[in-house]
């Protein structure tokens, strides 16, 4: 008798896609039975895509090297908040200020990576559980050296505003001050900034060029019908975007209101894309992929592979590293003891809503599921309100959301891992 293979069928193809889907579906009834404006709602997404953007690419390089979801980047939060607390100790700021703080967080994520990849290496197989616990064993090490070495230890000078006043330990909240008043908020956002509907209109166009380019020349090797159609409404979906576009500068309508662009800010972001898809396409990158796939077999073909999965590790923590820092300028409030502790859910709960998983994460996964993740948290009050009368009930229910995505997105792959095995059998 013949098997159906996997992956066939549109059953199959939302099974794949169920996280996604439901996300989707949630945003979309939000916006349709809530009174906010879209140009609100676009405002409030993009501002979140900038701060959150690089925190979940930070989780692509690992999981492609076999180590899960990695909740261990909340430990180059840590790092990314060290590095503002020492630029802002000294009274520093602006850009000069932002670099210097991403330049202290490189040494210290990338020894806290180097620590955390041998810890995954001595519980293989453990990855993840064994990041949720080295983040709350980090987590006291960070409380003790705010909390006690700042002021007991280290002396620190008297009336210093950031420390409490007691003359012991960081305060709970440290204002990051304005990047023009000699600051860090906004420091690499302020730098250009460009109207949300001429960026629309830049971005596609981008990828329209790139499209055609691709279709141009790899027109003989796309034999696949299907490969063409797909090039065919991307280009499609870029021309009507650039339509919108122009319509609304023209029109002045709504879209002209949502907040400008941080181009700089969204370079980085699209810089850590282009970074990532190109080192997996390097000789490191395809040891990540034959390490993920196997590692008895990577062994045999002389792959170092606790080595390789260190550097994973390493990457992956200096990213968060930065990312945190870029989180951290936007919002313009360091809360000390508290803005890194969610930082793991957050981005793991994030790329799973995009269709990833603990064996496979791409960037488009980042994207999307940053997208749909947020656009749940923007929405959730609204709806509550909406629907039942009381904006609180829909904080409890993006809290629950937060949790129940992961454990439903890891439910999911190991059934489709099981379904999986017992059909190739």
């Amino acid at each position: 008798m013949e098997q159906r293979t996997p992956g066939k069928g549109i059953l199959s193809w939302i099974a794949d896609n169920l996280v996604v889907l439901i996300f989707l579906a949630f945003t979309i009834i939000g916006l349709a039975f809530s009174e906010v404006s879209f140009s609100w709602f676009l405002s409030e997404l993009t501002g979140r895509l900038y701060r959150n953007g690089l925190l979940v690419i930070s989780l692509i390089i690992p999981v492609v090297a076999g180590l899960g979801l990695n909740f261990g980047i909340v430990i180059g939060a840590m790092a990314g908040q060290i590095g503002v607390i020492f630029v802002r100790f000294f009274g520093l700021g602006g850009i000069g200020g932002l670099l210097l703080a991403m330049l202290v967080a490189v040494p210290l994520s990338i020894l806290f990576g180097w620590m955390t990849g041998i810890l995954y290496n001595k519980t293989r197989g453990q990855e993840t559980i064994a990041g949720l616990i080295v983040g709350y064993f980090a987590n006291g090490l960070y409380y003790f050296l705010f909390l006690f070495v700042m002021g007991v230890v280290i002396k620190m000078p008297a009336g210093h505003p950031m420390i409490g006043q007691t003359g012991i330990g960081v305060r709970n909240t440290v204002d990051l001050g304005m990047a023009d008043q000699g600051g860090l908020k906004y420091a690499l956002d302020n730098i250009i900034k460009i109207p949300f509907c001429q960026a629309l209109i830049l971005i596609a166009a981008i990828i329209l060029i790139l499209q055609a380019l691709r279709f141009v020349r790899k027109k003989q090797e796309m034999k696949v019908k299907k490969n063409r159609i797909l090039t065919f409404v991307n280009m499609a979906l870029c021309v009507a975007v650039i339509a919108v576009g122009a319509v609304s500068i023209a029109t002045k309508n709504s879209l002209t209101t949502v907040v400008k662009v941080p181009v700089v800010t969204v370079l980085l972001i699209v810089a850590a894309c282009v970074f990532t898809e190109l080192i997996l396409k390097t000789k490191l990158g395809q040891d990540f992929k034959s390490v993920g796939q196997s590692q008895s077999i990577s062994e045999v073909s002389g792959i170092n592979v606790d080595r390789t999965r260190i550097i994973a590790v390493i990457i992956s923590t200096v990213l968060a590293s930065w990312g945190q820092i870029i989180f951290l300028q936007n919002v313009g409030t360091l809360n000390v003891y508290n803005a890194h502790t969610q930082v793991g859910m957050f981005a793991v709960a994030s790329i799973l809503v995009g269709g990833a998983s603990t064996a496979k994460a791409t960037v488009r996964q980042a994207f999307v599921g940053t997208i749909l993740f947020n656009a749940m948290f923007i929405m959730s009050p609204e709806i509550g309100q909406a629907v039942f009368g009381q904006a609180l009930l829909g904080e409890y229910f993006r809290t629950f959301m937060v949790y129940g995505v992961i454990g439903f997105a890891l439910g999911l792959y190991t059934w489709k891992a099981n379904r999986k095995s017992r059909l190739t059998i």
